[in-house]
């Protein structure tokens, strides 16, 4: 390529892969957290007796998806024996079952079904990933654990040039307010919607949707309609 021709739009993707493998790599390597270190690494030994034949990743948990999105989804942290097993974002557990089913009836996924790394699962144009990238014990990370691994949250939306977010959850809310300077920030809600006015993000937008959590499906608080209908304006918005 002549040194004045732009770089194209495969030249900037390829870009954007390197510079997050590169993050993944590192957020796979990190012992920042001794509380999380510990608890990722004993669930990885014990395991749970459904999954007592799994090689458990127990590592931290870094990005997964498209890495030219302009939809990037945030949660909490990895499950225990959810992405903290597999190695892959919201990958083999309940959770996972209702986001991936969701991303794909919205058209951001290749297929319903995520439950290891080598199933095929291909999203495009979007981008999972979590303020805390080690599973906390009872899914509680502490302030200062978000803090630690705020650095590698911020280079991951750095990298990618999304022009809408979903929070799945006020703690994802809250730490994604607080990279894109969202100040005041309106109060946390099913289907809020806030536009990020600020910022080299400035234009996109912010949707808020309960968190997948079992403790939300279970009980009827976040329906498949309710998920359904954030996602579909996440694609509306993303193009």
């Amino acid at each position: 390529m002549p040194a004045d021709e732009p770089p194209t739009s495969r030249d900037a993707a390829a870009s954007q892969a390197a510079r997050l493998a590169v993050v993944a790599g590192e957020v796979a390597a990190c012992r920042a957290c001794p509380r999380l270190v510990e608890w990722r690494e004993q669930i990885a030994r014990e395991k749970r007796a459904a999954y007592k034949d799994f090689d458990y990743w127990g590592r931290g948990v870094p990005a997964f998806g498209d890495p030219a999105a302009k939809l990037i989804v945030i949660g909490l942290a990895p499950a225990a024996h959810g992405a903290n097993r597999t190695g892959r974002m919201f990958t083999g557990d309940r959770s996972g079952d209702w986001l991936y089913r969701a991303l794909y009836r919205a058209g951001f996924a290749n297929q319903p079904e995520s439950v290891d790394i080598d199933d095929g699962m291909v999203l495009t144009n979007a981008l999972i990933t979590s303020p805390v990238k080690c599973a906390p014990p009872a899914n509680k990370p502490t302030t200062v654990e978000r803090d630690t691994c705020t650095p590698f949250l911020d280079r991951e939306l750095e990298i990618v040039e999304p022009k809408v977010f979903v929070a799945l959850g006020g703690f994802a809310y809250q730490a994604l307010a607080a990279y894109l300077g969202i100040k005041p920030r309106p109060k946390f809600g099913h289907g809020v919607e806030v536009p990020v006015e600020q910022g080299p993000n400035a234009g996109a937008t912010v949707l808020c949707s309960f968190h997948v959590s079992q403790q939300n499906t279970f009980t009827g608080r976040l329906t498949e309609e309710m998920l359904d209908s954030v996602f579909a304006r996440a694609a509306e918005l993303a193009g």
